[in-house]
């Protein structure tokens, strides 16, 4: 038994018309689903993305997004008793995107976000000064916080120095420039 051989394209050109085919429909959607064909899926309900350009919720995100990071950058000084500063760049940046991204282009969520950043790493470092005194006294940093907040304070005055304030600085213009990024 011989197998039949299949056409040959016309001249070269694969998807030319071959002889002895049925000629192909020259109107409508080729790609749309054929008589006797199996439906897809329906699709995914999904949520839909926050609104961009929200100030307020901006704003919020950044407050938010100041308190964890300062936290977490507390937690850091606690951990290795030294100020670190790529941790404060670190928050500056986390602020910032997260006031950019849900606070859109407005010209006042960079200015915002550099005054939580600065914020956050205040806060962050007397969380960190709370933990290193925590450890010492054998007390929770909680209670160094809420009871000796005034001793931290003026704790923390005494020991800032210039990189301190390079710290702040550099923080603050992460946090302005995260945030006009993450809003284009």
């Amino acid at each position: 038994m011989t197998q039949p051989t299949p056409p040959q394209p016309a001249e070269g050109n694969p998807y030319a018309p071959q002889p002895g085919t049925a000629p192909q429909p020259t109107g409508g959607n080729p790609f749309a689903q054929q008589p006797g064909a199996v439906p897809p899926p329906p699709a995914y309900v999904t949520t839909p993305a926050p609104a961009r350009g929200n100030l307020a919720l901006g704003i919020v995100a950044a407050v938010v997004a100041a308190l964890v990071t300062a936290g977490i950058y507390g937690a850091i000084i606690g951990a290795t008793e030294r100020e670190i500063g790529y941790a404060a760049i670190g928050v500056g940046f986390l602020v910032g995107l997260a006031a950019g991204k849900i606070g859109g282009p407005n010209p006042v969520v960079p200015v915002v976000s550099a005054l939580l950043a600065l914020g956050a790493i205040y806060l962050g470092q007397l969380i960190g000064i709370a933990a290193i005194f925590a450890d010492e006294f054998d007390m929770s940093v909680t209670t160094v916080l809420m009871d000796h907040f005034g001793d931290l304070a003026k704790g923390w005055k005494e020991t800032v120095d210039a990189m301190t304030f390079l710290f702040f600085a550099i923080g603050a213009f992460a946090a302005f420039s995260g945030a006009k990024k993450a809003a284009s």
